[in-house]
């Protein structure tokens, strides 16, 4: 099977475009280069496809080398037969092929082996021939110094054809099947530790069981910290009768043999210390894989959410990160997110300094020319959005309220002590959570996604394959958007596509030494960028009032001529075309194919031409919460109240409605019917209109529904 067939076979895409795909990231092009500039060859191929085909593809050439290696490895035990060397390089299901390796892999001395060397062997065979011969007779032919009787040759002999039960390719998978359908997960609290309050949070799973095939991304994932954790026990268990029955039906032969009890016994052996055992946990493992690949699913469309949501822009702001007892840290940012000032204010208890705190807000204000406040979600963030509210600004001044996860992270990190060596924590915070205002994907890609808390059971999951999803979520954003490479930061820029980290460090450098970039061509000096990287970055890069006005769009410089072509035939200068709707209405796609740019890639540069540079993000919205409610004290069954959504996950979503502790809408309370996917129904940031089902002021929980 080729890489081609095996990609095909799992995913429908065209036999051209996976081969065209493949030959251009062969070729080190970026995925969002693939997607966005060579849609004539992949087929219009979408960035979730052409991801997958990477996927594959890598998997692909994982398992080619694993076949390699387990070949290599019998034939040096001289035990490659021609069959089995045939069935394993035909075979592309890597548990198959582990089980073909099972029998020649290197493991610890077994009892089978011990069994072999007393000479056991033959008599294992008759056994498992079931004929009619007489087994405790035969037996006593077996007996030598380290076999004293014929229960100890039988009980060898049991051992052997337990091995071989264990290693039997139909056997296990016929249990796998029946484990994947069948398997029920019984857990069990460990009742030393029961009462610890860490303990009560997985106290529903104290005494719980369930079909494991039924168990939610979440559930799952939640009984297994538990196990981490020491508060339940856990494991997977089936019918014993019908499995029994299953491994008779294929190891059994029909007729009355006195061998027959002794295989039962084998097969009874084989199942509960090898079998059971190996494929219990496998299923529990391959379970935990699907809640894993759930669980970062929905955080990676969290991200995704997050980081597109609306930014307010270039604005001039005051940011705020709340708090009673240290004050509130403030900070006035200019248009590009620069420090101007800094200072901390006492307007709550205990200090209660309001009317002091109130003067330098004002002051702030009109000095610093602020046209919007951002204050964060934290401690003491409603108190602050009243006391802010009740300001007599000399101009209107929206404020908006932000969530300031991660912004600790961020404050600490070396990005943070590198952009603002000469100032503490507090500050850093602050600056976060102005600019998360005004761009937040810029300012959140500094934070390790797994900090902006919007995911669940991100320390549980596969950490591996979440990074390298986050970052491909987090590439997705950037290059979606697009970037001004005179005023972006080395982390955002390190995310554009062909750059990465140390081009990016370069770019920088480059800036603060020569200015701002004037054209796009310019990059091109920055040290170590050669073509091929100018080549997957050049269109994913702004340069506002530029030279050339295509050099703030998303057109390719290798489309240049293309669009310089148009303009001319239409007795144009570039530039007059650019947003020419009228003008670009008349030109037809089809005469300016070239052998580089085919239908489609013309189709999208005059969209391009249409809105250059249009930024794919909404803008940023006033919201208010209801200013009656300022903690769970104050909610109340059947209250309407407006809210945002905050984190979504596979069983509904958490809303903030202006208090420290965040309501759940249950899936099945989203909308009247059945709900699958809760993305269906919110987004991230979503405004929305909630009525409270339930108050547990203890517990600090609050039950929403949206079916008002």
């Amino acid at each position: 099977m080729t890489n081609i067939q095996f990609i095909q076979n799992q995913i429908n895409a065209p036999i051209k475009g996976i081969e065209n795909t493949i030959n251009l990231l062969n070729e080190d092009c970026t995925i969002p280069f693939i997607s966005r500039y060579r849609k004539d060859q992949t087929g219009n191929l979408d960035e979730v496809i052409i991801e997958q085909i990477a996927k594959l593809s890598k998997q692909y050439d994982e398992i080619v080398k694993r076949k390699e290696s387990i070949l290599k490895s019998i034939e040096e035990q001289g035990q490659l037969t021609s069959e089995l060397k045939s069935k394993i390089e035909k075979s592309f299901d890597l548990q198959e092929i582990e089980d073909l390796y099972l029998p020649y892999k290197k493991k610890k001395k077994t009892k089978a082996d011990v069994a072999r060397e007393n000479g056991l062997e033959p008599l294992a065979k008759i056994i498992m021939s079931q004929g009619n011969d007489d087994i405790d007779f035969i037996s006593s032919k077996y007996l030598n110094k380290n076999v004293a009787n014929e229960d100890e040759a039988l009980q060898g002999a049991r051992d052997i054809i337990a091995e071989w039960i264990n290693e039997n390719i139909a056997v296990r998978q016929s249990l796998r099947r029946l484990y994947n359908k069948k398997a029920v997960i019984e857990t069990k609290v460990v009742k030393k530790k029961a009462d610890e309050e860490e303990a009560q949070k997985f106290k529903q799973y104290f005494d719980w069981s369930e079909p494991i095939s039924k168990a939610p991304s979440h559930r799952l994932l939640a009984m297994l910290r538990a196990e981490n954790e020491g508060f339940i026990k856990l494991k997977i268990e089936t019918d014993i009768d019908e499995t029994y029955d299953l491994i008779d039906n294929l190891i059994i032969k029909n007729g009355n043999s006195t061998a027959i009890s002794h295989v039962q016994l084998a097969i009874e052996d084989s199942y509960k210390r090898l079998l059971h055992p190996a494929i219990s946990n496998e299923t529990l493992q391959e379970f935990k894989a699907k809640a894993d690949k759930t669980a970062i699913d929905v955080f990676a469309s969290n991200l995704g959410q997050l980081l597109l949501a609306p930014p307010l822009g270039e604005k001039r702001i005051l940011a705020i990160d709340p708090g009673f007892r240290s004050g509130c840290k403030v900070v006035c940012l200019d248009e590009k997110g620069d420090l101007l000032y800094n200072e901390t204010i006492y307007p709550h208890q205990p200090q209660n300094e309001s009317a002091m705190a109130m003067k330098k807000i004002r002051s702030m204000v009109n000095a610093y020319n602020i046209e919007a406040i951002s204050i964060g979600n934290g401690t003491a963030s409603r108190e602050t959005e009243f006391f802010i509210k009740k300001i007599a600004f000399d101009k209107p001044v929206q404020v908006f309220v932000v969530s300031e996860a991660g912004a600790s992270v961020y404050s600490a990190s070396k990005i943070a002590r590198d952009e603002f060596p000469n100032y503490d924590v507090t500050v850093r915070g602050s600056v976060s959570i102005g600019r998360r205002l005004s761009d937040p994907l810029a300012e959140l890609v500094k934070i390790d996604a797994k900090s902006i808390g919007v995911g669940q059971y991100q320390h549980d999951v596969d950490q591996t394959k979440l990074k390298e999803e986050l970052d491909n979520t987090v590439v997705r954003c950037v290059n979606s958007v697009g970037i001004n490479i005179n005023t972006a930061s080395k982390s955002l820029l390190s995310y554009v596509s062909g750059i990465g980290e140390k081009m990016a460090e370069n770019i920088v450098a480059y800036r603060s030494e020569n200015g701002p970039f004037e054209d796009r061509k310019q990059i091109k000096k920055v040290p170590r960028l050669g073509e091929k990287a100018y080549q997957q970055a050049a269109a994913f890069i702004r340069i506002k009032d530029g030279k050339n006005p295509l050099d703030n769009s998303a057109v390719h410089p290798e489309a240049y001529p293309v669009v310089e072509k148009m303009a001319k035939d239409l007795g144009l200068k570039t530039n007059e075309l650019i947003a020419n709707k009228e003008k670009i209405a008349l030109i037809k796609p089809e005469n300016y194919i070239t052998n580089e740019i085919g239908i489609l890639g013309i189709k999208d540069i005059l969209k391009e031409l249409e809105k250059p540079g249009l930024d794919p993000r909404k803008a940023a919205k006033v919201f208010e919460f209801d200013p009656s409610v300022t903690s769970i004290k104050n909610i109340k069954t059947g209250m309407i109240l407006p809210g945002i959504v905050n984190n979504i996950t596979a069983f509904g979503c958490f809303v903030d409605i202006g208090i420290k502790e965040s309501g759940l809408v249950h899936i099945s309370q989203l909308k009247e019917g059945f709900v699958s996917d809760v993305n269906e129904v919110v987004k991230l940031h979503q405004h929305v209109q909630v009525k409270v089902v339930e108050v547990d002021e203890d517990r600090k929980r609050i039950q929403l529904t949206m079916i008002l």
